[in-house]
């Protein structure tokens, strides 16, 4: 998908693209790396520069992004005397390896700017100033050190330290980025007047609670809002395509894997209208007025009731922006001997200072209503008599005195943390035999915790202690008992189910498919479905798991699982005076056009 959407991304106007550097993927094993297929990090760049775009490295190694420990490989948090994030040599040797071998591999293939390649910024650290107070002084010495390591590279492009409140006392080519947007609101801090800003990020998703939809004139009154302090700036939109967080790298517990945020490009590379298009008529035309817009010389006009007109005026030429922050009220200005209404809670741009053409609150782009289609696969017969093979998945792994506890299990009982109360007390009534008994105990970690101050000490899975109670208030505790355990499921570890090819998939049962309940594999081949339309499995009415293709494995009933496309179902669009307004159906045809007229008589016209 990278080509596809690198360029929606250049056609929506944007000039750069930048990427995380995830150090568990890119190092899951100790000095182990992998750099291929989708982890391929120098042909994702090649590829943003083949459309001549710029790219942000940010090399972090922490990289926050609601991505599981951070980005931090766990077998990290095993090294004797770590501390995460800190004043601490073992630490930072390893920080110092990996970063060293990133800048150095794309300094090697020629990328940075310098030599003819897109990467114009490269971060080091992200996110530390909301949490450095926790580690104390030796925060500040952790955070020096950084710098100190940016410096050593000697970059060939500027560095960025996202939202670190202190740095160097030189600016030494670092820009300073700020976390902000949340919802409907954008905070912008200054740190330094000795290098640029830039907007970083924002808010977060967690679990299933509903996603608020960005009101679509917002992010355009906050980048102009953005514009307007700072004049000079770089912004990030954060995020223009969020895709999906495939596997179980969402970070925790209980960040939802999609990270579409209702952004321009949506979870499945489409057009997210009106947002694409209403942000593209925007940033081609910030774009063609840049030479003033950073250059000029900026007065402010106050009219009273949250109403400002801001004037850029460079080399004989003007651009002027009538900003209306009243969230209630349109406001009619005159500004020299002209009438002009803006909208509550918007911004008009004139970009002669004399005709709008463009206002944050006025969509003059379709809106597409997305819709999911059956799969046509087969000569348009639903190929939806799906033929299920499934296996269980057995605990062989667990021993006990060098014995192999190879009982088919049945777990009785379960419970998840609810409403971020993320440590509770597990209860269960068991039936004990005579003589000797066996438990085992389930945990299923939903992500690991990616942010705050000392995040990796966060204990996961069962803390202890374990007790039997029975009657008459009887407590036998069971925490200086033998206790053996076992990272991992057998199926996907050891025996890897979840491969097209492997021995192992010779055994699978047809007959007798269970359903509702857990730790069962299920296999089934589907028709792909046909065109270029995105591919998506609808599982809902299914239990917790994880889904392979071409294999699956979920709890529930795999007769709900449903292959479909996304594609654009009808469009519709307001059209505004003296704007052309452009549709179009994603490559599909146009077989019919409602137009209704308020108020004025409609005449038909030619087309082009």
């Amino acid at each position: 998908m990278w080509p596809s959407l690198i360029k929606k991304a250049k056609e929506g106007g944007l000039n750069a693209i930048e990427t995380y550097v995830f150090w568990n993927a890119h190092e899951p094993i100790y000095r182990q790396y992998d750099f291929s297929e989708n982890l391929d990090l120098v042909r994702f760049i090649r590829a943003i520069h083949e459309e001549g775009l710029y790219a942000i490295l940010r090399i972090g190694p922490y990289v926050c992004a609601e991505w599981n420990y951070g980005g931090f490989p766990v077998w990290l948090h095993n090294i004797p005397g770590i501390a995460f994030r800190t004043n601490n040599e073992v630490y930072e040797n390893e920080m110092k390896n990996f970063t060293t071998l990133i800048v150095d591999m794309v300094r090697d293939e020629g990328l940075f700017a310098s030599k003819g390649g897109p990467i114009i910024l490269a971060q080091i650290e992200n996110e530390y100033g909301n949490v450095m107070w926790s580690y104390g002084n030796e925060g500040k010495s952790y955070i020096n050190w950084c710098a100190d390591l940016a410096q050593s590279f000697t970059l060939e492009c500027h560095g960025l330290c996202a939202n670190n409140r202190i740095l160097h006392k030189e600016c030494f080519k670092l820009t300073h980025a700020m976390v902000g947007i949340v919802m409907d609101s954008i905070l912008v801090v200054a740190f330094r007047r000795c290098g640029p800003k830039i907007g970083a990020a924002g808010s977060i998703r967690v679990g299933a609670k509903k996603l608020r939809t960005e009101l679509l004139k917002i992010l355009p009154l906050r980048l102009h809002d953005f514009f307007n302090m700072v004049a000079r700036y770089k912004t990030i939109i954060w995020f223009y395509h969020g895709g999906t967080n495939f596997g179980r790298v969402s970070g925790g517990p209980y960040i939802a894997t999609t990270y579409d945020y209702d952004a321009p490009l949506d979870e499945y590379g489409n057009l997210n209208q009106p947002k694409w298009g209403h942000l593209k008529q925007l940033h081609l035309l910030i774009r063609s007025m840049e030479d003033i817009l950073t250059h000029a010389v900026i007065r402010n006009v106050e009219y009273g009731n949250m109403m400002t007109a801001t004037i850029f005026k460079y080399s004989g030429k003007r651009v002027c922006f009538f900003g209306n922050a009243n969230d209630k009220d349109d406001i009619t200005i005159n500004f020299e001997n002209n009438n002009y209404t803006i909208p509550a809670w918007s911004v008009s741009i004139l970009p002669d200072c004399y005709t709008e053409v463009y206002n944050t609150a006025r969509v003059n782009t379709q809106t597409s209503n997305m819709v999911m289609k059956l799969n046509e696969a087969d000569e348009y017969q639903e190929p939806y008599n799906l033929q299920w093979t499934w296996k269980s998945e057995h605990f062989e792994h667990l021993k006990f005195n060098d014995k192999k506890m190879t009982n088919d299990y049945i777990y009785t009982g379960s419970q998840w943390a609810k409403g971020g109360h993320y440590e509770f007390d597990f209860e269960s009534m068991i039936k004990m035999k005579n003589g000797t008994n066996s438990i085992s105990l389930l945990s299923v970690t939903v992500g690991l915790e990616n942010y705050g101050g000392h995040f990796d000490e966060i204990k996961n899975g069962i803390h202890g202690p374990v007790k039997l109670m029975g009657d008459n208030n009887q407590v036998k505790d069971l925490q200086n008992s033998t206790w053996t355990y076992k990272v991992g499921i057998h199926g996907i570890d050891k025996k890897k189910l979840y491969m097209r090819e492997n021995r192992y998939n010779r055994k699978w049962e047809l007959e007798n498919l269970p359903t509702d309940r857990m730790f069962v594999w299920y296999q089934t081949t589907f028709m792909a479905p046909m065109g270029d339309d995105p591919v998506v499995l609808d599982l809902l009415g299914l239990g917790k798991g994880i889904a392979w293709v071409p294999c699956a494995t979920f709890g529930g009933n795999p007769a709900n699982l449903k292959i479909q496309t996304v594609t654009v179902g009808t469009i519709c669009a307001n059209a505004y005076e003296g704007n052309k307004l452009e549709l179009s159906c994603q490559g599909g045809t146009i077989s019919e056009i409602k137009f209704a007229s308020y108020g004025m008589r409609w005449q038909r016209e030619l087309c082009d």
